[in-house]
């Protein structure tokens, strides 16, 4: 046989075998049933070209039969496999536990305040802080040379200390972390100390500043002070010689003082339109303390801060009539990471304990507070009532209410940050700032 011939039979015989069961069209030959099939589609042909007409008896005694001889299908070709099942993109637990998840009721911000109280002698005065409000629930205001306190428990007023023109008016207030004691910054340039549940004066700080301490912050036992005279003083509360640390980079008054929430970073704010941020491990008790960040982005005087509760490295300042700007910034490398202008002087800032969103309140031409969706600081609500300039605020120890008072001589109290939650056990803080306080003269 020609060589050629026989090469062309082995092709044949070996597709033979290869392809014996397979099918272009019917992936496994074996599985089918092809008389059925047939008879299928014969029948079906039968009977639409020739109909014919079956008693009840026939039609029941027909499918009794078809049943028997397992013939009642309708498929005709079918694979011997089911064909496996889709891989499901997200688990069927995980979207059940999405759905169950309670959808969280959009909250309701009252548009007005709740509680309005006179305030008559309130200084109008931008570089001055005279509005604190203390962790036993107790809010201190001063009202030219006398500082008071407002029991929001009971709603009791009570009268702290009045001084002398000579020495007044009073300046700035600050509560210490325990609730107990009150620092009281006096015109003259001295910080007076004061327990105010016994209504005693405990001691005065004298020889830090020259002039006015617009504004004060605690940190644990250290008081710091900010005057006029553009320094910055860290007093030590527990000892007798109380400066121990001095910060030097305003060149005018300054204006806002605020200590991170750990304690390790201070923001300070001056009418010299600079936002400093001083590291306390570099602090030195020899030589005045180099910065950490000078941030010269405002253009108008930097009162008003706020340290973020969610992000401890994030700080919100906001400027003056000329800025009208809020920034944010992160403290640990400087950057301004937004800026958003608000449109007119920022007064104040407060953030919310519960949510991620931010107070501010406002001088002309509103005289407004405007609460924030952070990040987006889209606005969610805008309070008026106030017809002067919003220069102070203040936070209630469970973050719910805040009060704010203006130029116009009124307190106001906004339930601007919804409800308090079930109360939870307090976290320890540090003892009291005052532990020797009998030895103090």
């Amino acid at each position: 046989m020609d060589p050629r011939g026989r090469g062309l039979q082995q092709h044949v015989n070996t597709r033979k075998i290869t392809k014996e069961n397979l099918d272009r069209f019917i992936p496994n030959r074996s599985a089918m049933d092809f008389d059925y099939a047939n008879y299928m589609l014969m029948e079906a042909r039968k009977d639409k070209e020739n109909p014919i007409p079956n008693s009840p008896s026939r039609e029941a005694y027909l499918k009794k039969l078809k049943e028997a001889l397992n013939i009642n299908r309708t498929r005709i070709l079918a694979f011997r496999n089911k064909p496996p099942a889709p891989k499901e993109l997200f688990p069927q637990e995980f979207l059940t536990a999405q759905s169950s998840k309670p959808v969280k009721a959009r909250r309701h911000i009252p548009q007005t305040s709740e509680r309005t109280l006179d305030a008559p002698d309130l200084l109008d005065d931008y570089y001055l802080n005279l509005l604190d409000w203390g962790s036993s629930n107790v809010l201190a205001i001063a009202l030219g040379t006398t500082v008071y306190l407002w029991d929001a428990s009971n709603g009791s007023t009570s009268e702290l200390v009045t001084v002398d023109d000579e020495v007044g008016p009073v300046t700035s207030v600050n509560w210490a972390s325990d609730g107990k004691h009150i620092a009281v910054g006096l015109n003259n340039s001295e910080v007076q100390l004061w327990d105010s549940t016994a209504n005693r004066q405990l001691r005065t700080l004298r020889g830090g500043h020259s002039t006015r301490v617009g504004c004060l912050a605690w940190n644990s036992h250290i008081l710091t002070t900010g005057g006029m005279d553009g320094k910055i003083i860290n007093n030590d509360v527990r000892v007798r010689d109380h400066i121990v640390e001095t910060y030097r980079g305003h060149q005018q008054e300054v204006c806002g003082l605020k200590w991170s929430t750990s304690g390790r970073q201070l923001a300070s704010g001056g009418n010299d339109n600079l936002l400093h941020i001083w590291d306390k491990s570099m602090a030195s008790s020899e030589s005045a303390t180099q910065w950490l960040h000078r941030l010269d982005d405002h253009t108008a005087a930097v009162k008003a801060l706020a340290w973020c509760p969610f992000q401890s490295n994030m700080l919100a300042s906001g400027g003056g009539g000329n800025d009208r700007c809020i920034k944010f910034w992160n403290t640990h490398t400087g950057a301004c990471l937004n800026s958003v202008d608000t449109g007119s002087q920022v007064c104040a800032l407060l953030w919310s304990k519960s949510e991620r969103e931010l107070l501010s309140s406002h001088g002309f031409t509103q005289n407004q507070l405007i609460l924030w969706r952070y990040p987006s600081m889209v606005k969610m609500a805008e309070l008026t009532g106030h017809t002067s300039r919003v220069l102070y605020m203040a936070q209630s120890p469970d973050g719910c209410t805040v009060a704010s008072a203006a130029g116009d001589e009124t307190l106001r109290f906004w339930n601007v940050f919804g409800t308090p939650e079930a109360a939870k056990p307090a976290p320890k803080t540090n003892p009291e700032p005052f532990p020797n306080v009998n030895r103090i003269r």
